[in-house]
């Protein structure tokens, strides 16, 4: 059996558990007809727009390529709308994909709240969060180095 470090068996919960809970939370966004890659998008889009392709790809959890699959498939279905300001295009959501993320934003936000609630205190959700923290700034400052 190879030794892990304890680093590398950290960097493995951490990928299953995100893995484990995108399938909880796309089961869960069924009834409102919408995945975790959706709600992630649309999400950004709401908070940031408007924004430009390149700037959702930083913001959100799907590569370059994958975002502009999204956002195919998201203006074909109506919730977002691309505009062309001589060299760039600018995203922002339309008035349906502004209700659907108001549809959908509480219900998602109450049901990953409750999964974190059912098995950590307070105290260790915020310990969890300032850990979190601390490694997502790391990893962001390699990525810009």
């Amino acid at each position: 059996m190879k030794k892990n470090t304890l680093g590398s068996l950290i960097w493995l919960r951490i990928a299953r558990f995100t893995h484990q809970s995108n399938l909880l939370s796309n089961d869960f966004l069924k009834q409102f007809d919408i995945t975790v890659a959706k709600f992630d998008v649309l999400n950004q889009v709401s908070i940031y727009q408007p924004i430009t392709q390149s700037q959702l790809a930083e913001k959100a959890t799907l590569s370059e390529g994958g975002i502009s699959r999204m956002l195919t498939r998201l203006e074909k279905e109506g919730y977002i709308q691309r505009k062309q300001d001589w060299k760039t295009k600018w995203i922002v959501l339309t008035p349906q994909g502004e209700r659907k993320i108001e549809e959908v934003f509480d219900h998602q936000l109450a049901f990953q709240t409750a999964i974190l609630d059912e098995c950590l205190t307070e105290e260790e959700q915020k310990t969890l969060y300032m850990l979190m923290n601390k490694l997502q700034k790391h990893t962001e400052n390699k990525l810009e180095n």
